[in-house]
């Protein structure tokens, strides 16, 4: 990644069509219509692309069409591919809804796959993958869109199958990950150690166990507190981050709880109350 960039994230604003419940994708296609309207429509240059596109700029909701016809070559799918790709990680918000945007039908694709294999909120997952997929995709490759999508399908499936309850009756806590052994205990009393050492926040420990500990789907979440999904999104996975890395480094671990959990031989509960 060149020294100019920086990490792919989702944008911090919500939009005027995003209503409480809606697919995460549906929302994301109506603002990137948006931008593709009125008398500079986001772009790109097709002389610069070159590959039989069309020597003219093309606003982005054309270059989607045009990308999936089949007459289009792998060649020019490329160049389009790895001149988005390059934009959207210099975290500019309208170019990473603009690489979302222009991947949307692929997207549906693998949401509708993913929906025979996962349940959860598959939207959401998708996108956050596909975020990091942006990341750390080859441009020097061929295929980019297609190693995005695969990407973006697999890191979805293995955070929603993470969310899912383990085979012991034990809930997950984050994304992708099982619940700690001793000594970090039940995923309640990690997040409350997390927000006692200033790993995440009371507001951030809440948004994390009510989207990975209870029923309440990211879309939900915002609805319930006012707050925009892309917003919502982003905080969730950077706060998710920091826990991991808390977790890791091990200054989650509790003693006190260990040698209690020794000396009473009690583990974690096997499902997860829901907390006040």
């Amino acid at each position: 990644m060149s020294a100019n960039t920086r990490p792919v994230a989702g944008p911090l604003a919500g939009h005027p069509g995003s209503r409480p419940g809606a697919a995460l994708l549906g929302a994301i296609d109506y603002r990137f219509r948006l931008c593709g309207e009125g008398p500079q429509p986001q772009a790109v240059d097709g002389r610069q692309l070159g590959h039989g596109l069309p020597r003219r700029r093309i606003a982005l909701t054309e270059l989607s069409a045009i990308l999936m016809h089949p007459s289009c070559g792998a060649a020019a799918q490329d160049a389009a591919w790895r001149l988005l790709v390059v934009r959207a990680r210099t975290g500019e918000d309208r170019w990473v809804v603009g690489a979302i945007g222009v991947a949307l039908p692929g997207l549906r694709h693998r949401a509708h796959l993913l929906s025979k294999l996962s349940s959860g909120d598959l939207h959401a997952a998708l996108v956050e993958a596909f975020l990091k997929a942006l990341n750390t995709v080859e441009l020097d490759q061929p295929g980019i869109v297609n190693a995005l999508l695969n990407a973006a399908f697999s890191g979805a499936r293995a955070a929603l199958r993470g969310q899912e309850p383990a085979e012991s009756g034990e809930a997950d806590f984050a994304p992708g990950s099982a619940l700690p052994p001793a000594p970090y205990g039940h995923p309640d009393l990690v997040l409350a150690r997390a927000v006692r050492i200033g790993a995440i926040s009371v507001a951030e420990a809440d948004l994390i166990g009510g989207t990975f500990l209870e029923d309440t789907s990211l879309a939900a979440y915002a609805e319930r507190t006012g707050l925009p999904r892309w917003g919502v999104y982003k905080r969730r996975s950077a706060a998710v981050q920091r826990l991991v890395a808390a977790i890791r480094s091990g200054a989650l671990s509790d003693p006190t709880a260990d040698v209690i959990a020794e000396a009473t031989g009690t583990t974690a509960p096997a499902a997860t109350p829901r907390r006040p």
